[in-house]
């Protein structure tokens, strides 16, 4: 059977464009933090991905040092805590899958501030305490004043 000329170069496109190229292969091959930016002392989830993601790969970074990347639903994952010491600044996160093809990434860790004190918003007099009880008895008081103007007020109607 003969085939027509636009045929054969129809089908010689389609294999030519849907065949795997270098750039899509390597655009495969990645690794990410999540999240990108860490405060030093938490966690982070490790999400890489390989031509073949069915083996484990190695991560390694230096606020970490090496970590084994294992499958789960058609990716690489794992999950690190970056040391407490780690000095803030960006690192670089750097795959090796069994293949020996590699990827890179950033992590960004930020220093790890305590707040040492509440935020100033005010006196703190409604906050319990020393004069939590002399509040809680004006305002009893209060209310109870106001009980009773009510009833003389409505006597006095009902009288006059």
């Amino acid at each position: 059977m003969r085939r027509s000329v636009p045929a054969a170069l129809a089908a010689l496109a389609v294999l030519i464009f849907a065949a795997p190229t270098p750039a899509s292969a390597a655009a495969a091959v990645f690794v990410e933090t999540n999240p990108s930016t860490v405060r030093a002392g938490d966690e982070i989830g490790v999400r890489a991905s390989c031509t073949d993601n069915l083996n484990p790969a190695t991560v390694a970074a230096d606020p970490w040092g090496s970590v084994q990347v294992k499958p789960s639903f058609g990716f690489l994952t794992a999950t690190v805590r970056i040391a407490r010491d780690t000095k803030a600044g960006d690192y670089r996160v750097t795959l090796r899958c069994p293949d020996r093809q590699t990827a890179t990434s950033d992590l960004h860790v930020v220093a790890r501030v305590e707040p040492t004190r509440g935020p100033a918003t005010g006196g703190g007099g409604t906050a319990p305490g020393r004069q939590a009880p002399l509040l809680i008895g004006g305002g009893a008081a209060a209310i109870l004043a106001g009980f009773v103007l009510a009833l003389v007020a409505l006597r006095r109607r009902r009288l006059g």
